[in-house]
């Protein structure tokens, strides 16, 4: 990561958190009144082919013993009313400004991936998180609505991790490596516009 875009996601975190405080508290106490504890979700992520860390969400999901892979229509009756309005806002995303502040994760990059991934697939990955993740990428606004789509149909674990694999990861690695290639911080700065939109 350069020093200017490492600048840039500070002086962001720290405007926005700014701005955000007041959605960050009301949307924790709705979670904890309408959902119960925890409000957050902690969720190991990969920042490099070797380096895990704790990504922090709104919960918005029934928490479950046994939890792993990717969300997929196997897992839609544990989204919560409350988790249905924070993901269609996005707004159980906010909470990633405490790990763009930590370093380990860029406002725009890569969608930090599960460990099982990077270690299914070393010879994407390594190519991919060669660039620091983010909360949001290219990927994300030009696959994520088709990603969902082609998840939402999936019934079961094994044929939502099939369709992840198969359809999303390598579509979604052609985009996150093209930013690779042309980023710099006015297309960081139309990828966040865009996002938001």
């Amino acid at each position: 990561m350069t020093i200017s875009k490492r600048l840039f996601d500070l002086l962001a975190t720290l405007l926005l958190g700014a701005i955000l405080l007041p959605v960050i508290l009301v949307t924790a106490v709705v979670v904890a009144i309408l959902d119960g504890r925890p409000i957050f979700y902690l969720a190991e992520r990969m920042k490099t082919s070797t380096q895990s860390f704790r990504l922090v969400k709104f919960r918005t999901m029934t928490i479950a013993d046994a939890d792993g892979g990717v969300s997929g229509g196997n897992k839609a009756h544990r989204v919560t009313r409350t988790g249905a309005t924070l993901r269609r806002l996005r707004l159980d995303e906010i909470p990633q400004l405490w790990n763009v502040l930590r370093g380990d994760i860029s406002f725009v990059g890569p969608r930090p991936p599960l460990r099982e991934y990077v270690e299914r697939f070393p010879e994407i990955y390594g190519r991919v998180l060669q660039s620091r993740p983010g909360i949001t990428g290219l990927a994300s606004i030009i696959f994520h609505r088709h990603e969902e789509l082609l998840l939402a149909v999936c019934e079961t674990p094994g044929e939502t991790d099939s369709v992840y694999s198969r359809r999303c990861i390598p579509r979604k690695a052609q985009l996150d490596l093209m930013y690779q290639k042309n980023r710099n911080l006015c297309m960081d700065a139309w990828i966040m516009v865009k996002t938001i939109f």
